[in-house]
């Protein structure tokens, strides 16, 4: 473990390299359950795992503790499996590299996991420390936090005894989080027809590149750019002077993920190519002083390509470029009851033609208003369908409302003042957590989340501030010795 040696604390920061190297996509979650497993067997430590894979460990009070209630310290073990378009990795068995790069942890182009690879790394780190002074402590680790949640939903009355629990999955130290959107996916299938491309043809292929991406809870009112979206917009406007033909349109990847990334082919008459040119040389220069501040990376490309046999025929075209421009994306309500925090999203995520001539098109809402997230999930859908697309809706997740009696919270910001000597913000996240299914399966849960500082969630430009970690292990350690 020589990647990440000498950094503080030790213990959570070993225990990260050590996750760093066992692949964990969602909802392939099998070797780093089993490694947890094995890491309770190898320090003796009481463990289970359920038929969804979450896995528990207790440990006793410590003496002189036995009388503290039992807390719970939970992260999922999870992660969002983005990589550049220029990294070679198969999340499914090549290990994460992480290394220092000044005051941050970085991945070697892809994410680095530390959501919420760095919440299990201190779960551990306590559960084998023979010096914090803690209660019982209840670790849980739960699966698929980032495409479903579906180790939340999964679990079951009894698991764990604890009626205090920290979640450890949060991006921002000195501040608590006491509240966090619910969320619902809405996935689109657009049937098409296709052509045959005629004679005398010209193809190309428009790429946007080297946008920020990140979380489309937490990052969706920074200002960020939608690939999909400023590609689209490109290909509307041809189709609409021109009456192109795309042959092909890839975008995005996760829908929790602000898509990054979209290329497609267009395919025109040959007399076109220069006035097709000139038109992408002017967008891609007002994209660039469009974007400036927010998207300083932005790269537009336009590049000649073979000419396929088959494209969309003029009608599914024009459904697909109009339906894309038509979908919301971004910040649709800011909250008046928590001002400048933000009520209502929703993210235009991925967008992928499959075999069965079919695109496959996911986008996620959220919302701390269970009505105005299904206002914009039907929003969201209404578009579609008037473009003839069938759309489902998942399950969705429950919001999680703060409570202002809660202990807990006295607790951990009378921790933080003396540790730190400042307040710590007190707030709701627009992202979501598994609390909300937490206090709907354990009614009269008294929780916070807290963690320390990651950028770039959910896109490879992921980072963890270093020195935050020793920060947020001293105030987790602190809480538990106060609780």
């Amino acid at each position: 473990m020589e990647t990440l040696k000498g950094l503080k604390p030790e213990a959570v920061w070993g225990y990260f390299e050590e996750i760093c190297r066992i692949p964990r996509p969602s909802r392939k979650e099998e070797k780093i359950g089993a490694w947890l497993m094995e890491f309770a067997r190898k320090h003796r430590i009481e463990a289970r795992q359920d038929e969804a894979g979450n896995v528990l460990m207790s440990k006793p009070a410590m003496p002189g503790r036995e009388e503290a209630p039992t807390v719970v310290l939970q992260a999922h073990m999870d992660m969002v499996c983005e990589k550049n378009a220029d990294t070679v990795h198969d999340f499914d068995k090549d290990p994460i590299r992480p290394y220092i790069d000044g005051e941050w942890v970085k991945a070697k182009g892809t994410t680095l996991g530390a959501d919420d690879g760095i919440g299990m790394a201190a779960a551990l780190a306590v559960l084998t420390s023979e010096e914090v002074k803690h209660g019982r402590v209840e670790c849980l680790f739960t699966v698929d936090e980032e495409t479903g949640l579906t180790g939340a939903f999964a679990l079951k009355p009894g698991f764990f005894s604890g009626k205090i629990l920290l979640n450890l999955d949060s991006e921002d130290e000195g501040e608590m989080f006491v509240g966090c959107a619910g969320g619902i996916d809405t996935v689109v299938r657009m049937p098409y027809t296709k052509e045959t491309v005629p004679a005398h043809r010209f193809a190309v292929k428009v790429t946007v590149k080297g946008l920020q991406g990140g979380h489309s809870g937490d990052d969706i009112n920074k200002g960020r750019g939608n690939a999909i979206k400023i590609l689209n917009r490109f290909l509307w406007e041809m189709n609409r002077k021109h009456g192109i033909s795309v042959a092909s349109f890839a975008g995005g990847n996760l829908r929790n993920a602000i898509a990054r990334e979209a290329s497609a082919v267009m395919v025109f008459e040959e007399a076109l190519k220069e006035p097709v040119r000139v038109a992408f040389n002017i967008y891609a220069a007002e994209m660039e002083r469009v974007w400036k501040i927010t998207e300083p990376g932005i790269a537009l490309e336009l590049e000649s390509e073979e000419v396929p046999t088959e494209v969309l025929d003029a009608a599914s075209t024009t459904k697909l470029l109009n339906a894309l421009y038509a979908c919301p994306h971004g910040v649709f309500a800011m909250s008046y009851r928590m001002p400048g925090m933000v009520e209502t999203s929703t993210n235009l995520a991925a967008v992928e033609f499959t075999e069965e001539n079919t695109i496959l098109i996911t986008t996620s809402q959220r919302s701390d208003v269970d009505s105005e997230k299904m206002n914009i999930a039907q929003m969201v859908a209404a578009v579609f369908r008037m473009a003839g697309a069938s759309v489902e809706h998942g399950e969705g997740y429950p919001g999680w409302a703060p409570n202002p009696d809660s202990a807990i919270l006295k607790i951990a910001v009378d921790s933080y003042k003396r540790l730190f000597g400042k307040e710590p913000v007190v707030r709701s996240i627009h992202a979501g957590l598994e609390c909300g299914l937490f206090l709907e399966k354990y009614p009269g849960m008294d929780m916070i989340s807290f963690g320390p500082t990651l950028r770039g969630v959910h896109s490879p430009d992921e980072k963890v501030e270093i020195k935050t970690v020793e920060m947020w292990w001293r105030h987790l350690t602190d809480i538990l010795e106060k609780v």
